[in-house]
């Protein structure tokens, strides 16, 4: 009996052995990101991007340790995808823009260049910032960009926060050169409310992921734009006055890098990032300094809470613009 008990021991043991650490989590990150494949094959090819991307995050991760990075990588769903494809897909999120013409600071805002700012700021805690949203495999950035900045200039004027119809600006804005398929711009965005009328709520309107027909029922329309103001290309400090003084900001960045595609905490300071070549819309709800001294801009992105910080992510500051946060910035009048 003992030497039965012994042998049944060596098998657990040794079936255990047979299955490698690197097995056990790729097992456990499928199920937290309810992960399934078609085929042996294609699990086999996700599961060693899977490797390559956990390979990069504990390298990234042991200088972030160091101190030598200040932010940290993670294994998100994104992980399982390897930059050609992940660019394939997101990187048409954004058109591009006109960078010679000239842009002015906004007169209230210039009027206001002796005051001082606020060290601080976080509009999520004055009520301003709906919930994240996710947009999906759809090159809408732009589009969520648009209303949350519209989101909350709307609580400015009504003190009320109503979260707004990304898949209208999908189905009904072509018109004015935005594409669910090939990108858009947030300014066009508010080209088409301004046009139209007003957008409907997302509880009337709500979003699909895909690209449908035009559905826009002018009975239901919750938020209107007069107009929109471009802030001046690459002026981190008229940002920060204007987020200071306005509220949250559409923003461009370039999201182009894996780091970006797998961060999940600190502050995302990337050298390589470029201040022109500009694909991925997001918002500006704030900005601060960490304890380390270093500057930032909070950032709402739009792939969901499982990404990032919750859904945000502290972008450098004052740092030459880094990734051109600044280059193409515009907020709604309302």
């Amino acid at each position: 009996m003992r030497v039965l008990l012994v042998l049944t021991a060596f098998v657990v043991v040794a079936a255990a052995a047979s299955v490698s650490l690197e097995d056990l989590e790729f097992h456990t990150w499928k199920l937290k990101y309810g992960k399934s494949y078609g085929s042996v094959e294609e699990e086999s090819r996700r599961k060693m991007i899977w490797l390559d991307n956990r390979k990069l995050v504990q390298e990234h991760n042991v200088l972030a340790d160091q101190g030598i990075k200040s932010y940290r990588l993670g294994l998100n769903h994104f992980a399982d995808m390897d930059d050609q494809e992940f660019q394939a897909r997101f990187s048409s999120c954004l058109r591009s823009f006109n960078m010679t013409k000239a842009r002015s600071a906004p007169a209230q805002i210039r009027q206001a260049r002796d005051a001082d700012l606020p060290k601080y700021v976080d509009w999520r805690n004055m009520g301003y910032v709906t919930e994240v949203k996710h947009q999906k495999p759809l090159n809408s950035c732009w589009a969520f960009s648009a209303t949350g900045a519209l989101e909350g200039q709307m609580f400015r004027k009504t003190r009320r926060l109503v979260p707004l119809s990304e898949q209208q600006l999908v189905d009904c804005s072509q018109d004015f050169g935005n594409s669910g398929y090939q990108g858009g711009r947030p300014d066009w965005a508010f080209k088409y409310i301004m046009s139209r009328g007003g957008l409907q709520a997302e509880t009337t309107y709500p979003y699909e992921a895909e690209v449908e027909w035009c559905r826009f029922n002018p009975w239901y329309v919750v938020a209107t734009c007069s107009g929109y103001t471009s802030l001046p290309r690459g002026d981190e400090n008229e940002l920060q006055r204007v987020i200071a003084e306005i509220g949250p900001i559409s923003v461009a960045i370039d999201a182009s890098r894996h780091s970006f595609r797998l961060y999940e905490s600190g502050v995302y300071d990337e050298q390589s990032c470029s201040n022109t070549e500009l694909n991925h819309a997001v918002l500006a709800v704030g900005y601060g300094t960490e304890c380390n001294k270093q500057d930032y801009w909070l950032v709402k992105n739009s792939w969901g809470v499982e990404w990032g910080e919750g859904g945000y992510i502290k972008m450098a500051r004052n740092k030459n613009n880094q990734c051109g946060i600044a280059t193409d910035a515009v907020y709604p009048e309302v």
